[in-house]
């Protein structure tokens, strides 16, 4: 592991975010916006954008740093860090580690976002002191991330731990990667609009639709109760598979609304997990908040999950 400070970055759908982070996980200085959409230039602008909110950050914290970790949506090709974001049409095959190294001359390390949350959550957050456990990303997508016996998981192609994919009704619901079951068809604020959308004719976002069920409208009501039960039986099907401690649930759209999705999901957890060692498996809302991503993307940079 690495001594000293290093830039985090958090690439999501929705918001950007750039932290200068030190080896005991304090955060020095962060700066974020929106996403948004990219003017001229696309994926160019973007970047440049992002390069500044970088700069911004170091600026605030007045330190150097060594090294650059970065969590981004996925899919992309790891290790080299070429992504091609489902939320970010503006990067297809974009050479984001490159580009940060060509910037700042550092050594930079790219990973998916919901990867950056678990390690976050593990080295500072709710997974503290845990060798096994499942982070998720609850929000715009549904992502995951394992960590067995205290390492980050990567897989053959670095995506272990893709949770939202899980298929959790052979027959429902389309996803947007074009299977139908996928826990994210049913969980994620994409998949919570596109089924609201569809059913009344009316944009709502996921926000709008859990006050919508918190008012007794019953087809919100419905709609989380089905998130939340999607969630509890992908979480029992990777703790059947990889005998987890913990499963630690972030994301914008978990956290707004753990009132609506906590009941169904422990429901359909303790439903679908039969087995006396997936009984154990505790269930909590991630910790961390917004800055998991950054946290883990510094745990990244850091080396830190690989021991």
């Amino acid at each position: 592991m690495r001594t000293g400070r290093v830039l985090a970055v958090d690439v999501g759908g929705t918001k950007l975010a750039a932290g200068v982070v030190t080896s005991d996980g304090e955060v020095l200085a962060e700066a974020k916006t929106a996403t948004g959409v990219p003017g001229p230039g696309g994926g160019e602008t973007l970047f440049a954008r992002l390069e500044r909110l970088c700069r911004d950050a170091l600026d605030d914290a007045t330190v150097a740093v060594d090294a650059i970790g970065v969590g981004c949506g996925g899919p992309m090709r790891y290790p080299d860090g070429v992504v091609s974001p489902l939320h970010i049409p503006a990067w297809r095959e974009f050479p984001l580690r490159e580009r940060f190294v060509r910037a700042f001359g550092h050594p930079c390390v790219v990973d998916n976002d919901a990867k950056a949350v678990a390690l976050g959550e593990w080295w500072r957050g709710a997974g503290r002191g845990k060798r096994h456990l499942l982070g998720m990303v609850v929000s715009t997508g549904v992502g995951g991330g394992l960590i067995v016996d205290g390492r980050l998981v990567q897989g053959a192609h670095g995506h272990a731990g893709h949770i939202g994919h899980v298929n959790v009704a052979r027959e429902g619901v389309r996803c947007e990667c074009g299977a139908r079951g996928c826990v994210s068809a049913y969980a994620s604020g994409t998949g919570l609009s596109r089924r609201y959308r569809d059913e009344t004719g009316a944009a709502r976002s996921a926000a709008e639709i859990a006050e919508l069920a918190r008012h007794g409208d019953e087809l919100a009501m419905r709609l989380y109760a089905e998130a939340g039960d999607a969630l509890g039986r992908g979480i029992a099907s990777v703790e059947a598979l990889c005998d987890l401690e913990i499963a630690i649930v972030g994301g914008s759209v978990a956290l707004r609304a753990w009132d609506l999705l906590g009941p169904p999901l422990e429901a359909s957890l303790r439903a679908s997990a039969q087995f006396e060692f997936t009984r154990d498996i505790q269930v909590v809302p991630a910790q961390l908040g917004e800055r998991a991503g950054l946290l883990g993307a510094a745990c990244l940079a850091l080396g830190e999950h690989s021991e």
